[in-house]
């Protein structure tokens, strides 16, 4: 039992370079094997891996994937992060936008709590029964609003990539 205490905790996220990271929770073992098929099945040339804190029973960060380092990578965060039922994916030649929606429908899914390639800081709330997570920390703070010539700079960069007509 909890005596009603907990101490905060910020734990920074290694991003490698040219790797994007999905940061969510489930609540199932049965997750790593449904991830692994959302990505393989998203596009052959994916390289992840996957990382996922089990809550009961062993308690071990269960993994899985196709990229040892990615692989590695996830293992490192969902350990430093420490939190039980969630999971880290770490992917690239490929984007969270493409898979998103999908892992969101995973049934053991309950939710994302980010998808960047953005420097990442969980903030992390421990008591004696254990961690969770309380909010992410995505990226910089804004510097400024966009203007006429930021938004068609915008538009035209979606337009290069392939993202817009």
């Amino acid at each position: 039992m909890t005596n009603g205490k907990f101490k905060t905790k910020v734990v920074k996220v290694e991003m490698p370079p040219d790797a994007n990271v999905i940061f969510g929770q489930t609540h199932f073992i049965k997750t790593v094997e449904d991830l692994y098929e959302v990505l393989v099945e998203s596009s052959p040339s994916v390289k992840f891996g996957i990382a996922f804190c089990e809550a009961s029973q062993k308690r071990l960060i269960r993994t899985d994937g196709n990229n040892d380092d990615l692989i590695e990578r996830a293992a490192k965060a969902a350990f430093d992060v420490a939190c039980g039922h969630t999971f880290f994916i770490y992917m690239k030649e490929g984007f969270p936008v493409n898979v998103l929606n999908r892992i969101k429908n995973v049934s053991e899914v309950c939710r994302v709590f980010c998808a960047t390639a953005n420097p990442l800081e969980v903030i992390v709330a421990e008591t004696d029964l254990g961690r969770g997570v309380l909010a992410v920390i995505d990226g910089l703070a804004p510097l400024g609003i966009e203007t006429e010539a930021d938004k068609k700079e915008r538009m035209e960069f979606l337009r290069t990539i392939g993202y817009k007509r």
